[in-house]
């Protein structure tokens, strides 16, 4: 086993798209994060293999705010509250989008290519180098970001085939993190700057953090060592 560094952040995503919520602790299920992306509003009338609405298509998602800590009501960007599951809220999301939606309950949720997404501080700040800017965490919308004992940017893609180990919960490393025009979204604003995804195209091919599957569950916390035992 290889220590190669420590929890940093935590975060879960109730609703897909939109805010997240910064966590100390989690407990790691096979399905992901419990309570992680259980939820999405789904474009009606679309027979693609995933019909969800997401911010690429409607950025000020990323600013509607699900409340803690049950999550039932939802923070829109003008600061009303409204109930996550009223009709109120599925109009206004379906006005900005310009076409009807409806709201979903997945009981293993609504996710991209995996279940876990993690990438490293090193990462994110050489992204930022490249961009010219200060990249928020938020816009990587990972479960887990790691300090990492190693400065070297994109070291996760070396952790494929591996699994990362957090105490008793483990996370088979299965492939890397590529990319969409969800990282030029700024998470307080819904501007897009595309000077992110186009470091991230130039640095590594558009690939950044990677995606893994828990194997074995448990729970996970901020400041926890994390190691990695090779395939």
């Amino acid at each position: 086993m290889i220590p190669i560094g420590r929890v940093y952040e935590l975060a879960k995503y109730p609703v897909k798209s939109m805010a997240g919520t910064i966590l100390e602790s989690a407990q790691l299920g096979f399905h992901g994060i419990e309570g992680d992306r259980r939820l999405a509003f789904r474009r009606l009338g679309d027979k693609s293999a995933f019909p969800w609405l997401s911010a690429s298509r409607l950025p000020d998602l990323v600013r509607y705010r699900p409340v803690e800590p049950q999550y039932t009501m939802v923070r829109t960007p003008a600061g009303r509250e409204l109930e996550l599951r009223g009709a109120e809220l599925q109009n206004e999301i379906a006005g900005g989008f310009g076409s009807p939606v409806e709201l979903m309950e997945l009981k293993h949720g609504i996710f991209d290519d995996g279940a876990i997404s993690v990438i490293s501080l090193a990462t994110i700040a050489a992204i930022g180098r490249e961009a010219g800017l200060e990249i928020d965490r938020r816009r990587m919308r990972a479960n887990i970001v790691l300090d990492t004992h190693s400065a070297e940017p994109f070291l996760e893609d070396q952790w494929i085939g591996g699994t990362l180990v957090f105490g008793e919960a483990a996370v088979s490393i299965t492939l890397r993190d590529e990319r969409c025009v969800m990282v030029n979204i700024d998470p307080d604003t819904g501007e897009k700057d595309a000077r992110v995804m186009k470091a991230i195209v130039g640095l590594n091919d558009n690939y950044a953090g990677v995606y893994g599957t828990v194997v074995r569950s448990g729970a996970i916390e901020v400041g926890q060592p994390v190691t990695l035992v090779r395939a």
